[in-house]
């Protein structure tokens, strides 16, 4: 038998089975650290009413991933959930860019292409979009 130089190939079946791994690991760690946010909020705030009459968003330093992981290292309870949500969707990216990765791997030219123009739209949206 004729050796490939390419080396070993993932089966679809492999690459379906990790995508989907990491789909499931993304989204349980998004909900354990929503519920760890959570829990350390309602210990926290608990006691305070709320007010509905007037929409408050998140303040400024919860609005970048920078000021996020500031405030996940300084404990704070609204952070952690905010981190919890930008895992929430960091997890379908993280899912196409490893799709990106399995087709390079498998040579397969236009599948790359047409996930890597999905991939630099998702990540044009993240980076410079505005809601």
């Amino acid at each position: 038998m004729a050796r490939s130089d390419a080396g070993p190939r993932w089966s679809d079946h492999a690459v379906d089975q990790f995508i989907g791994r990491v789909l499931q690991v993304g989204v349980m760690l998004s909900a354990a650290v929503v519920i760890v946010g959570a829990v350390m909020l309602l210990a926290v705030d608990a006691g305070e009413p709320a007010d509905f009459a007037v929409f408050m968003g998140q303040p400024d330093e919860l609005r970048s991933v920078q000021g996020i992981l500031g405030g996940v290292l300084d404990l704070n309870p609204r952070a952690i959930l905010q981190l919890g949500l930008v895992l929430l969707v960091a997890t379908p990216v993280a899912r196409v860019a490893l799709t990106f990765v399995a087709f390079v791997i498998q040579r397969d030219r236009l599948y790359t292409a047409m996930t890597g123009v999905v991939l630099a739209l998702l990540l044009y949206g993240l980076i410079w979009g505005r809601a």
